[in-house]
């Protein structure tokens, strides 16, 4: 009854709170649909913890999706010892960076009085589970080996059978207590997401690809 709790309902809860509180947000709070930027109030530590946390976790979050989405060209290139080598190095690279980055800015908002001053309760506790979430990653990557080539065949078709109405928690019920967190960490991100900053993540201008190049002309006033 557990693992049905909190492999199948959890997931489909927290799914449909993203959806439906997303799209209530957009079109009740649009403004509001950003990364809510402290640029503007501290930039040098924000930028050596947003650039290694950028580096390191969209790589990391396009692996996974790629796990989930194309399994069978995952699973070819993880076919031979290097190849398997190198994507588990290049993994552990990824998360290191994430990791090292996401520390900087909680010490970041911890240790700068202006940034706590703009800190809601929902930041922190977005980014503890960020910080758990990728902490439970790192451990899974370095004590449970070659998780790149276990996770097609337990993560994958557990996603699958939810995807598809057909729920098989079996897949992912029977792994070590530390994957498993990091799955239910993951579900509870999800659920967390329209009420956070991490909607910033459905908004990236897309149409700055083919926009015309942007002319600044600056018009200052002469000196008295």
């Amino acid at each position: 009854m557990a693992d049905t709790m909190l492999f199948v309902v959890f997931p489909y809860v927290a799914v449909l709170l993203a959806v439906l509180g997303s799209v209530y947000r957009y079109f009740s709070y649009r403004f509001s649909y950003s990364s809510l930027s402290s640029e503007l109030v501290e930039n040098e530590w924000l930028f050596w913890g947003i650039v290694p946390w950028h580096y390191g976790i969209v790589p990391t979050l396009l692996i996974h999706l790629a796990g989930f989405t194309i399994p069978a060209v995952m699973a070819l290139m993880h076919s031979t010892p290097m190849l398997l080598y190198l994507s588990e190095l290049a993994g552990k690279v990824f998360a290191l960076l994430a990791f090292a980055g996401l520390v900087i800015l909680f010490v970041r908002r911890l240790t700068h009085s202006k940034i706590r001053v703009v800190t809601s309760p929902m930041d922190w506790v977005v980014l503890v589970l960020l910080l758990n979430q990728v902490f439970l990653g790192m451990w899974t990557a370095f004590f449970y080996r070659w998780g790149a080539t276990w996770f097609i065949q337990t993560a994958t078709p557990w996603v699958a059978s939810l995807a598809t109405f057909r729920p098989q928690p079996q897949y992912v019920t029977a792994l070590p207590l530390v994957p498993r967190l990091h799955f239910l960490n993951a579900t509870l991100l999800i659920a967390l997401f329209p009420f956070s900053r991490l909607v910033h993540m459905v908004t990236f201008p897309i149409n700055y690809i083919w926009r015309r190049l942007q002319l600044v002309v600056w018009n200052r006033r002469p000196a008295q």
